[in-house]
């Protein structure tokens, strides 16, 4: 069974940082594309950061290009979301997600699923 423990969340002042982390078991984050989605309250689940199983050049929603970072710990078999400059704007819970094939950045391509955290950025 597929599983995930995410950690990372939490509050921050705007311009400030958080690293959050998503460890998985029972597979090889490897063979898998990998991504990092967030929900804000009404609002649809976007995909903010993915990276395919073959590592090519990672995808960014554009809020967050150039301040987000999507890697990958082989060793640990666990994904990260760097997050830098944060704003107010990205106060949501985010979720980490996995999918054998996960072909482009959106809900429906990616099969399973993190229990998600929260991250407010406010002063």
């Amino acid at each position: 069974q597929v599983q995930f423990v995410e950690s990372g969340g939490g509050l921050v002042q705007p311009g400030g940082s958080l690293r959050l982390s998503c460890a998985a078991s029972e597979f090889s984050l490897d063979y898998f594309s990998i991504g990092w989605f967030r929900q804000s309250p009404g609002q649809e689940r976007e995909g903010v950061a993915c990276l395919t199983r073959d590592d090519s050049t990672p995808y960014y929603a554009d809020s967050v290009k150039g301040r987000f970072t999507i890697s990958k710990d082989s060793a640990e078999n666990t994904m990260y979301l760097q997050m830098d400059s944060l704003e107010p704007e990205d106060t949501a819970v985010y979720y980490c997600a996995a999918d054998p094939l996960g072909m482009a950045c959106g809900v429906k391509f990616f099969g399973f699923w993190g229990q998600g955290t929260q991250v407010t950025v406010s002063s």
